[in-house]
C-alpha cells in the first residue's frame, strides 16, 4: 500500500483517538475508579484485574506512539485487540445493554484502523 496523504491521516487521527481512549481507560482503571470496580465485579472479574489492563494499556501507547520498534508496536496492537474484543465479549456473556458496548467496539475499531494505515517504517519487515 502506498502512503498517501489520506492514509497518514486516517492513520494518525485513528492512533492519537485510540491513544487517548487506551490512556483515559487506563488511568480509570490504575486509580480503580469506584464505578470502574463495581463493573468489573459484575462481569465476573476480579478487582486486581483492574491495575494488570491499566498498565498494559498506558505502556501499549507508549509502544504505539514511539518511532521504531516495529515488533513491539505489533504486540501493543494485538494486546489493545485482545483487551477489547475480550471486554465486547464480556459484555455480550453478561447480558450486558448494548451502550456497553460502545466504547470498546469503538476502540477495538481505532485499533484496527491505527494498525492498518500505520507507515511501513512502523511495521515488521518481510525477509523470504
Amino acid at each position: 500500500m502506498t502512503f498517501t496523504k489520506r492514509n497518514k491521516i486516517i492513520y494518525w487521527v485513528a492512533t492519537l483517538w485510540l491513544s487517548l481512549g487506551m490512556v483515559s481507560t487506563g488511568i480509570v482503571q490504575l486509580i480503580k475508579m469506584e464505578e470502574e470496580v463495581d463493573r468489573m465485579l459484575l462481569l465476573g472479574y476480579p478487582s486486581y484485574l483492574l491495575t494488570l489492563l491499566g498498565i498494559w494499556k498506558l505502556l501499549g501507547v507508549v509502544a504505539v506512539l514511539i518511532p521504531k520498534f516495529p515488533l513491539v508496536k505489533e504486540w501493543a496492537y494485538a494486546g489493545f485487540f485482545f483487551v477489547m474484543s475480550g471486554a465486547i465479549f464480556s459484555h455480550f456473556v453478561a447480558g450486558d445493554p448494548v451502550m456497553d458496548f460502545f466504547g470498546p467496539v469503538l476502540l477495538i475499531v481505532l485499533t484496527i484502523t491505527s494498525w492498518y494505515f500505520r507507515p511501513a517504517d512502523r511495521k515488521l519487515a518481510l525477509t523470504n
